[in-house]
């Protein structure tokens, strides 16, 4: 770190080899450079090793940093044996000797044992210096990251110390060297970028296009479920089940539970497509006499990875940007409890962002919970507002089927088959009820735009309200309407709001547009059209 030496107290590598060789790994250290081998062999008594494993790392970043008297006077300097062993060397001589991670035949070496090892991965651990090569503005100090830049005596310093051919006036000019096209090295760069599949940075932007599903896996939940109850998060379930019949798409859906995919009613997808483990199963799960018993396979789609929501995450991130890393489109679905969604994981939802990450994220059990027990820890009602800061992120609350359905198959088609570098938040709850057919005259495109009329109560009440609820709420904002108009005779409109973000992202469009083209009509907003010919009270 900037300020000091994270293990300054003991040593960093030794600490990541035990770590690394307690997994399996195999372990190659990079720590001497070539200049310690003459002493390292003239050393008969092995005092020099004994020397170099007293020191701590604190130790060490100060031999770099305090030049060759003071290690002649602090390293050497503590048994009489090792200050006779360079009594022969200048302190210049003890200055230049070099540490592993900068003494490219070592590197070579280490490399090379690496390609020809086999039977476990191997892990290099190689010693370098802090700020190497930046002389006393920065090598092997502690300083502030608020050090911009060098002075033209450092950028000489490195200008020859690292023998780069330019004149004292394109050191001043801050000039960049670069060798020769013709040159060995830039033949050489060419050559492995060619090997290696192209030049970076790149991006690829498009992939093959899949085509949307067909719409008659989406259709059925615009019915009535009659009789039946149900929760939302089993109305996504069986949309997936159905989306794995699809020959386009069985194969690039990537389901991704830390935990409970029974909870969430998925544990159908244990037996049709299998939990992924790279050993495969070596033991008969307890529920094997179960028709959806626990089975893990060398070849399973499910990522079931535990509760580790940000191992969890990472998958998701990886699967949702394959179309540009290695042009294969993925749809990772990533299920989880709402509450343990972006209040953990919110950076890794920035930087799925960032890196124009595709996919569906599910926060399941939102808004209320249902689960005898778990009491409030699930009542989430912010990872939505938690979303909303992130502009690449298209998040919905909805509340029954037909609108989850129009949704789920709007996600598909913005980023599977027109390649929209955007994500989709959904929360859906676990609460079952009775889900309606889609309202006649109710237009798609106003589910996704935010909001749509879902209901009009008109009994010629002596006033009128407008009501507004998404996700949880709806259903009681329907109650609330139905005892509104029942015993005080006030008629309502009920609107369901299936995402307060969209509307507010549209506002502040038209708001801007409406700013910076003052010579325009203004232009409204959805919300300003839904509501241009209704009365208030309006209560969300």
């Amino acid at each position: 770190r900037l300020d000091g030496p994270v293990r300054g107290n003991g040593k960093i590598i030794q600490e990541m080899e035990g770590l690394f060789r307690g997994a399996g790994w195999n372990v190659i250290k990079v720590i001497w450079g070539s200049y310690w081998d003459p002493l390292l062999a003239k050393d008969k008594t092995g005092l020099l090793l004994k020397r170099m494993e007293e020191c701590v790392d604190g130790e060490y970043q100060a031999f770099k940093a305090k030049g060759g008297a003071y290690v002649r006077s602090h390293f050497f300097g503590k048994y009489p044996e090792l200050r006779e062993l360079v009594s022969n060397m200048t302190d210049e001589d003890i200055w230049k000797l070099n540490r592993g991670g900068h003494d490219p035949h070592k590197v070579y070496a280490a490399y090379h044992a690496a390609q020809n090892h086999k039977g476990s991965p191997t892990v290099i651990i190689a010693k370098t210096i802090k700020g190497y090569g930046m002389g006393k503005s920065g090598e092997s100090i502690n300083t502030t990251h608020q050090q911009k830049k060098l002075d033209v005596n450092d950028m000489y310093y490195f200008r020859d110390r690292f023998n780069i051919p330019i004149t004292d006036k394109q050191v001043e000019n801050l000039e960049f060297y670069k060798p020769d096209e013709k040159s060995e090295e830039i033949q050489y760069i060419k050559e492995r970028r060619k090997q290696l599949g192209g030049f970076i940075p790149t991006r690829r932007i498009k992939t093959k296009a899949l085509k949307t599903p067909a719409a008659e896996i989406f259709e059925s939940s615009y019915l009535d479920s009659g009789d039946r109850e149900l929760s939302t998060t089993m109305a996504l379930v069986s949309m997936l089940t159905k989306i794995l019949r699809d020959k386009e798409y069985s194969s690039r859906l990537v389901p991704i539970i830390p935990d409970e995919a029974r909870t969430f009613g998925m544990e159908g997808f244990f037996q049709k497509i299998g939990i992924y483990a790279h050993e495969g199963q070596k033991y008969e799960p307890v529920d094997s006499e179960q028709l959806s018993s626990y089975r893990e396979d060398k070849s399973g789609q499910v990522l079931e990875e535990g509760i580790t929501e940000a191992g969890a995450m990472s998958s998701w991130i990886a699967a949702g940007t394959s179309y540009s890393n290695h042009n294969i489109e993925m749809i990772p679905i990533y299920l989880f409890y709402s509450m343990f969604g972006f209040q953990r994981i919110g950076d890794f939802a920035w930087a799925a962002g960032d890196a124009q990450c595709r996919g569906f994220l599910i926060g399941a059990t939102s808004g209320r919970t249902t689960l005898a027990g778990e009491g409030l820890q699930h009542q989430d009602g912010h990872s939505l507002v938690m979303a909303s800061t992130i502009p690449n992120c298209v998040t919905y609350d909805p509340t029954f089927s037909y609108e989850l359905a129009v949704i789920f198959e709007d996600g598909l088609k913005r980023m599977h088959e027109k390649q929209e570098n955007v994500f989709y938040y959904i929360t859906t709850l676990n609460e079952n009820y009775k889900h309606p057919a889609m309202p006649k005259g109710v237009k798609k495109e106003d589910i996704l735009k935010g909001m749509y009329l879902f209901k009009e109560i008109n009994n010629k009440g002596k006033t009128k309200v407008q009501l507004l609820g998404s996700g949880a709420i709806l259903n009681e904002v329907i109650k609330a309407a139905e005892i509104l108009s029942s015993d005080f005779g006030i008629d309502s409109d009920i609107w369901s709001v299936t995402s307060f973000n969209e509307l507010r992202k549209n506002a502040i469009e038209i708001e801007r547009k409406n700013l910076l083209n003052p010579d325009k009509k203004p232009e409204k907003t959805y919300i300003e059209k839904c509501f241009e010919k209704r009365t208030g009270p309006f209560i969300a």
